[in-house]
């Protein structure tokens, strides 16, 4: 039993250390001497750089909050028209990429788009100096376009805090006379503090990781920068300088975090008393709550949805053939390879740690968990330098032995993309998976050890049972997250092998957004499968 614990534990950590082999090697290429364009670079526009993907960070967390914190308050805390329709709907914007929705807009509100079009027929306007429009291919653009998709991240988790709070708290506001708005701001708002802060920790991340909205947008950030150093001057250790700067800040954002959750861990450590209170909105504010939500789900999701659809059933004939299906496969066959390999490494990763409470064990899982903070763009960098290594050992050993060498049988094939999306995506399964572990008593296992069951028959005949329902939402959540990953594909993809983002991307790019519809149209959709399993399993642990 001992020697096969023992076995189990080394192959966990070895497990972790393959999945942390790429952020281990970018940090160690950062040290070596770069070539002249990071030198370029640092002295032209490094600091325009910093400057751009700092205001980004700040103006979406900013917007993401004023959205997504009062919605989410007004769902869980009050009555209004349509409660019930805006508990699914505004958490539909998540299944909608940043770029996609970029792209529906920019067609919308550019100069030759049908909104400026209408409004210089309407009012005689013959040129853009007749009359004022904002830029939508701005920074501020960008914002806006990643506020609308992020913003569900603080609805869920701020939602989940309000309903948990406890409800005499919303008893002794009514009692003291305050108004709905004055019990959000002086009970609900301070409670709810830490994981607004989570959720907004998050959205910052994917801010930062985000690659296409800011390229399309025409937005220099450090995710453009390294897109640009790698493919624009091949220097490998210039941008993973680049890389490692942006690794720097989403560690402050996971130390921040962690800090504010500390320090507020027990702010509403009152369990829940009686059944929760809500405020029931009549007349004026009944209608502003509507229009409200309304707005902001019209915004975030209806638009783009039915532009997207509306130009996929226009130029369906067009569009539809056989590239579309194989790119729609190749995107599948890569989030399938992905979903099954992930939840199977998490689960050697969990059922180690159930068994042997070690800090190897505790470490593992953890370091193999580190990638999901690390943008695409920065992942697939890294990902070449063990890949492409080992590809020259093995054409090395090939030719001493007088073999014909293989070539980029790792780097240059599928396989370096599916290993990044592993890498990137393995924290959702260990996340899922932890957590059901957690809620497992321990006297399962105690029972079972003490009839002389084995450790494969105890996770056979007990564990599985349990956790298989985690483990399906888990690989369910890294397919979906794996078929709209753009950045990793965009890099490391082969020659003539294109998958449904980096084909709605060229033709996007190429102001050919008719042509893209349908593909667009395709990876939505795929974003809603989980979206449902998630929604549904948040309203069976309410209820």
């Amino acid at each position: 039993m001992q020697l096969k614990t023992s076995r189990l534990t080394y192959v966990s950590a070895f497990l972790a250390l393959i999945i942390a082999l790429p952020i281990l090697a970018l940090v160690m290429t950062s040290f070596t001497e770069a070539g002249q364009s990071f030198q370029h670079i640092r002295e032209t526009v490094l600091s325009d750089y910093v400057v751009n993907t700092l205001t980004l960070m700040t103006v979406v967390g900013l917007l993401v909050t004023l959205i997504g914190v009062p919605v989410a308050w007004l769902v869980a805390c009050c009555e209004f028209s349509g409660k019930h329709l805006f508990n699914w709907a505004l958490v539909l914007p998540l299944a909608m990429p940043g770029y996609l929705i970029a792209y529906t807009y920019t067609d919308l509100f550019d100069y030759a788009g049908p909104i400026q079009t209408t409004l210089r027929t309407w009012f005689d306007w013959s040129s853009p100096d007749d009359y004022w429009f904002f830029d939508i291919r701005s920074l501020g653009g960008a914002a806006c376009m990643l506020a609308l998709v992020l913003f569900p991240y603080v609805y869920l988790m701020a939602k989940a805090n309000f309903l948990n709070q406890n409800a005499s708290l919303t008893l002794a506001a009514r009692t003291l006379g305050y108004s709905p708005l004055r019990s959000f701001f002086s009970v609900s708002l301070p409670i709810a503090k830490n994981s607004i802060v989570a959720a907004v920790s998050l959205v910052l991340m994917e801010t930062l990781a985000d690659f296409a909205t800011v390229h399309y947008f025409a937005v220099n950030t450090l995710t453009t920068a390294v897109y640009d150093t790698w493919l624009g001057y091949y220097d490998l250790a210039s941008a993973a300088k680049l890389s490692v700067l942006m690794i720097v800040g989403v560690f402050a954002l996971i130390v921040l975090e962690h800090k504010t959750n500390k320090r507020g861990k027990d702010s509403n450590s009152a369990k829940m008393s009686i059944q929760p209170l809500t405020y029931q909105l009549k007349g004026s504010k009944n209608i502003l709550a509507v229009l409200f939500c309304s707005l902001v789900f019209i915004a975030g999701f209806a638009v783009p949805a039915f532009v997207l659809l509306n130009y996929s059933i226009d130029y369906y004939k067009e569009v539809w053939s056989l590239e579309v299906l194989q790119y729609a496969w190749n995107s599948a066959y890569i989030a399938i390879v992905v979903s099954i390999l992930s939840v199977i490494i998490a689960l050697v990763l969990n059922v180690n740690l159930r068994s042997n409470k070690t800090n190897l064990s505790k470490n593992s899982l953890n370091i193999a968990s580190l990638g999901y903070a690390v943008p695409g763009t920065v992942l697939a960098i890294a990902v070449l330098i063990p890949l492409s290594g080992l590809d020259h050992t093995i054409n090395d050993i090939a030719g001493a032995f007088g073999w014909t060498t293989p070539g980029l049988i790792l780097s240059g094939t599928v396989v370096a993309i599916i290993f990044t999306h592993i890498v990137r995506f393995l924290a959702i399964a260990n996340n899922s998976i932890r957590t059901s572990f957690q809620q497992l008593n321990v006297s399962y296992d105690w029972a079972a050890k003490s009839l002389g069951s084995k450790q494969s028959r105890l996770f056979r005949q007990i564990h599985w049972p349990l956790l298989k329902r985690s483990a399906f939402v888990a690989g369910l959540l890294i397919f979906v997250e794996s078929m709209k990953e753009l950045p990793a594909a965009l890099l490391l993809r082969p020659f003539n092998f294109d998958t449904l983002p980096t084909y709605v991307f060229q033709y996007a790019s190429d102001e050919q957004l008719e042509q893209a519809a349908l593909g667009a149209i395709l990876i939505v959709i795929v974003g809603l499968i989980p979206l449902i399993f998630i929604n549904r399993s948040i309203e069976h642990s309410q209820s």
